[in-house]
Formats: structure tokens, C-alpha cells, sequence
């Protein structure tokens, strides 16, 4: 409201009432909001003030109830709470009592009572659990499935299924089904026992996998050290074989450590390698530096009769198994294969010459192209402790094959099996693919 300005002095009074009690009106509700306001949160306090600051007896009221709202809920659920405690409380008290003076009637009381308040005080908290735990679809679900058990009990029971079952089993005989039991125990008993023989087995089956799984990891490290060893000892900076006999002496060293320790495939791969490096082959030298010389064409020269090999094999492989393994074009000169198993190896292209085979197996080796001596066949002969080589000719340059077995062997040519025939003895004649009919036996046993 809005006062004129051009009202008396005299005419003033006659509004002061009015104006007086609005002013204690506004002392009122601003003392009010004063006490609420240290009740309350700083956040809270912000909208009151804005509230408290109009004239208005509705916004006033408004202020009030929002700040008297919380502390009235609160009181009246603490209030809800004690009276309820105290009362299971002494419900208790009363039962224990009943208890005491073996009294049912005020046991009873005080049990009904106690179970009352208690199940009134976990209503609410065990409703809201429920009703999280439990979503609504599952939850018309497992109240299907319940009264639907419940009514198919009562189905069966009004019935008669029941009276009619126990009546069967009332006629059944006991002892025959015991004896059946203890029957189908014994044999669940052998069944578990063979389940768990499986198990066994299986477990060692895996276990011994897993073992030689790890060994071949194990040995193709082992295998890859030995390459990476032997290349540092025997090639210099610029890559070129720098081999002095001390570094020769500790590579034969190496190689024949580690022939020992590896399996077939193992044996198989460090011959490729060592043959394929050239480093089986004898080598022509500098006869001053002892270096090897190059041939002008990216290798080394070879020479047969004066030649120095790297890695001279001699008896590292007597006696080696070697079956099944991969040996094509490797070079096994002169080596001492004295009893060794070849068996159905790949000896394509493989130099055989002057190699020691006496007792060798060689059932099912693939003979294409496999060098068993030098020249031609009816001139060539196995190699003599007295005598030199002769590789034009062929003389002395053979590979001694007495007592070798070649049953089955693959690919034999024409002029190998004459070999073979001539210089095998008769135990090693009855195993050459095709006969020996019309060879004389020049080994002459």
C-alpha cells in the first residue's frame, strides 16, 4: 500500500495502528525465521531469506512449514520406533518371568506379544529387501511356483495319489530292493574306482606332453645357442673363416657335447647346419696362415686328398639313431656311422663317401642320388686304413658297407646296387632291393 504525500501531520495517527501491527507482524516472522535458521543447513537458508523478506503472511506461513517440515517427520518416526522397542522389551521381560514361575499362560503372553512387535518392526525393512531383490517378473514367477506346488499337494492329497502310494510301497518287498542296493552300490563303487584310473591315466597322458613339449622348447634353445656359439667362434668381424686349431679343437668340443644331449630331429638339424656352413667340408688352405681360400666364385675351395674340415665329425655319430630324420644334401664324409640307425631317412643327394655304415640300418632310406663312392662302380672300392684315396679313379674312395641293412631301401640306382652287391658282404647281398644275381662278391665273405 502506498501512502499520499499529501496527507497531514494530523492525518498520520490515524494509520499508525495499522502500520504497527505490520511492523510487529515483521519482528515476529523475522524472529521466527531467525530461530529456524540456525537449525538449518547454509543451502536451506538461502530460499528462506528470500521468503522471509517479503510482507506477505502466506509467505510467511509457507517459510514456516518448509522449515518445520523435516524435524516433525523425523520426531513422529522416533516416536513410532521407542514406544514399539520398549514394549518388545518388556514382552521379553515377561516371558522370562513366565519362564521363571513355570508359568504358561504369562510365557505364552509374552512370546505372542514379542513375536508381534518384532515382525511389526521388520515388516517394512524386509518388504523393501524383498521387493529390490526380487524383480517383478521373477517375482510372479516364484509365487507361481510356490502355489502352484502348494496346489498340486493338495490336488494329490484330496485325491487319494498318497493313500495309493504308501499302499504300493507297503507291498513292495524290502529286503529283494536292499539287496539290489547294496548291489548298484558295489558297482557305482567299481565305476568310480575305473573313473578314477582315467583320470589318472589322462593326467599322466598330459603331464607327459606337457614334458616333452617343454623338452623340444628346451632343446631347440640349447640347438640355437650352439649355432649362435659356434658362428662367433669360427667367422672373424667381416664375416670370413677365421678358424686357428684351438678355435676348431673347441667347436669339435661343442658339437660333440651337444650330439649327445639331442634327440634325432635335434641331430638332424645341426648336421644341416653344419654342412650347409661348409663347415664339414674339407677345405683347401694357405699353407702359410692356414687360412681357408676362396674359390673366386662366393664359396671356398674344396680339396679331398689335403683338405682341413672345421668340425671333423669322426666317432660323434657311431651308433647315433637318426631314423626318420630329414638329411638330404648333407655332407657325411669319412664320419664313423659305425651301427647307426638310418632308417627310413631322406639321404637325397647325400655324400656318403668313405662313411663308415659297418652294422648301419638302412630299411627304407631314400637313396636318390646318394653318393656311395667316386668313379665308376666297377672300379671303385671302400676306403683302406694303408691306402690313400685315389678320386679319379674311384679306388679307396667307397663307403664301407659290411653287414649294412638295405632291405626296402628307396630309389636304389643301378650302379649303387652293384656297389653295394660287390663290396657288402653276403649278410648285406640278401638285403640289396632287386638281388644280387650275377655280382661277384668281391669282398670275398
Amino acid at each position: 500500500m502506498t501512502l499520499d504525500p499529501n496527507l497531514s501531520k494530523s492525518d498520520t495517527p490515524a494509520a499508525s495502528p495499522q502500520l504497527n501491527s505490520l511492523a510487529d507482524f515483521q519482528l515476529t516472522e523475522n524472529s521466527s525465521l531467525a530461530t529456524h535458521a540456525d537449525r538449518v543447513t547454509q543451502p536451506t537458508l538461502e530460499p528462506a531469506k528470500g521468503i522471509g523478506n517479503g510482507f506477505s503472511r502466506n509467505g510467511a506461513r509457507e517459510t514456516k512449514r518448509i522449515f518445520d517440515r523435516p524435524f516433525s517427520s523425523n520426531t513422529s518416526d522416533g516416536g513410532n520406533q521407542t514406544p514399539k522397542i520398549l514394549i518388545l522389551f518388556l514382552a521379553i521381560a515377561i516371558m522370562v518371568v513366565g519362564l521363571l514361575l513355570d508359568s504358561v499362560w504369562l510365557g505364552l503372553s509374552g512370546s505372542l506379544v514379542a513375536l508381534a512387535i518384532s515382525l511389526q518392526i521388520l515388516w517394512q525393512p524386509l518388504r523393501r529387501l524383498f521387493l529390490e531383490i526380487i524383480p517383478e517378473q521373477e517375482r510372479a514367477i516364484l509365487f507361481g511356483s510356490v502355489f502352484g506346488g502348494i496346489a498340486l499337494l493338495g490336488l494329490l492329497k484330496f485325491s487319494g495319489f498318497f493313500n495309493r502310494l504308501g499302499a504300493s510301497l507297503a507291498a513292495i518287498g524290502w529286503d529283494a530292493i536292499g539287496a539290489t542296493g547294496e548291489v548298484l552300490g558295489a558297482i557305482g563303487q567299481i565305476l568310480i574306482a575305473i573313473l578314477a584310473v582315467y583320470i589318472a591315466w589322462r593326467q599322466y597322458i598330459i603331464s607327459r606332453d606337457l614334458t616333452i613339449q617343454q623338452n623340444l622348447i628346451t632343446q631347440q634353445q640349447t640347438i640355437d645357442s650352439y649355432f649362435q656359439g659356434v658362428s662367433e667362434l669360427v667367422l672373424d668381424d667381416e664375416g670370413l673363416l677365421e678358424d686357428w686349431p684351438q678355435e676348431r679343437a673347441i667347436a669339435e668340443g661343442r658339437t660333440a657335447a651337444i650330439l649327445s644331449s639331442v634327440d634325432a630331429g635335434g641331430k638332424a638339424k645341426i648336421i644341416r647346419f653344419l654342412s650347409r656352413a661348409r663347415l664339414l667340408t674339407p677345405l683347401r688352405r694357405d699353407r702359410r696362415l692356414g687360412r681357408a681360400i676362396l674359390d673366386g666364385s662366393g664359396g671356398y675351395q674344396e680339396d679331398l686328398l689335403s683338405g682341413i674340415r672345421v668340425i671333423d665329425l669322426g666317432v660323434m655319430l657311431a651308433g647315433a639313431n637318426l631314423a626318420a630324420t630329414d638329411l638330404r644334401w648333407t655332407d657325411l664324409s669319412e664320419a664313423n656311422l659305425i651301427r647307426a640307425d638310418l632308417s627310413f631317412c631322406d639321404l637325397v643327394k647325400t655324400n656318403l663317401c668313405r662313411t663308415i655304415l659297418c652294422d648301419a640300418k638302412l630299411c627304407g632310406a631314400d637313396l636318390n642320388g646318394t653318393r656311395l663312392f667316386h668313379g665308376k662302380a666297377e672300379d671303385a672300392s671302400p676306403r683302406s686304413r694303408l691306402e690313400p684315396p685315389n678320386y679319379r679313379t674311384g679306388k679307396h674312395t667307397g663307403a664301407v658297407i659290411e653287414n649294412a641293412d638295405f632291405t626296402d631301401a628307396m630309389q636304389l640306382s643301378e650302379e649303387q646296387r652293384q656297389y653295394c652287391c660287390a663290396w657288402g658282404g653276403s649278410k648285406t647281398r640278401d638285403t640289396i632291393p632287386g638281388g644280387c644275381e650275377g655280382i661277384p662278391n668281391k669282398l670275398g665273405r
